[in-house]
């Protein structure tokens, strides 16, 4: 895809445009230690994420889903998380310079498995007006690696296959644009390394948001 044909740019939000891995750590292991479960370190933290907050809980489980109090830890982690997933949570380095350079001329948007409502407030407070539709985990959107939420920013966005990229860390994203039936961009600052990407179907790769935004405007993908 040429750079003047990419009218449409979908990002994932953690580990893409936002470290958040300090505060879901925080609220994962909030969640454990009220029911005395072991807690989960910062690096399994960065390993579990990316398929949700029941997800991530599971896996944190030694028993995952049979744990006896599994459903009262997904729920305390969800409240925990939405009274505090802006503490310590900020753009990585170079993330709204880029926003800024690549948005002319095209529609920006956010894609992510987080609860909706987080979503928005995060895209709010750290991109205000750049990110022109977001939607996370919602009822009428399975989570991805489901192309629903993609295929419903395209249509408010009122945009096609043609003229869009996602960009994400992590192999879940490589799945949801597989499934969109749009190419990836894949991003090596986040939750995932690159040898687990290239394994996934990854070919398309940015080291930097610059190297980034060159794809994107000059060298295109």
């Amino acid at each position: 895809m040429k750079p003047d044909q990419i009218r449409t740019v979908i990002f994932d939000l953690d580990g893409t445009l936002l470290d958040t891995l300090d505060d879901l750590a925080a609220a994962l292991n909030h969640a454990l230690s009220v029911y005395s479960a072991p807690p989960c370190s910062r690096v399994n933290v960065r390993r579990f994420v990316g398929n949700g907050i029941n997800k991530l809980v599971e896996r944190a489980l030694p028993g995952g889903t049979a744990e006896p109090h599994y459903a009262e830890i997904v729920q305390e982690t969800r409240q925990y998380y939405a009274q505090h997933c802006t503490d310590h949570t900020a753009p990585y380095a170079g993330i709204p310079e880029l926003l800024r350079a690549i948005a002319p001329g095209r529609q920006l948007a956010v894609v992510s498995n987080k609860p909706d409502r987080q979503v928005k407030e995060l895209c709010a407070v750290h991109f205000g007006d750049l990110i022109t539709a977001a939607v996370g985990n919602r009822p009428d959107c399975r989570l991805k690696p489901a192309p629903d939420a993609i295929w419903n920013v395209m249509m408010q966005l009122q945009t096609d296959a043609l003229h869009t990229v996602y960009i994400g860390d992590s192999d879940v994203d490589l799945e949801t644009a597989r499934n969109a039936g749009i190419p990836c961009i894949s991003v090596l600052w986040g939750y995932r390394d690159r040898d687990l990407l290239e394994e996934r179907g990854g070919s398309v790769f940015a080291e930097t948001p610059q190297d980034l935004g060159l794809l994107l405007t000059e060298t295109g993908i």
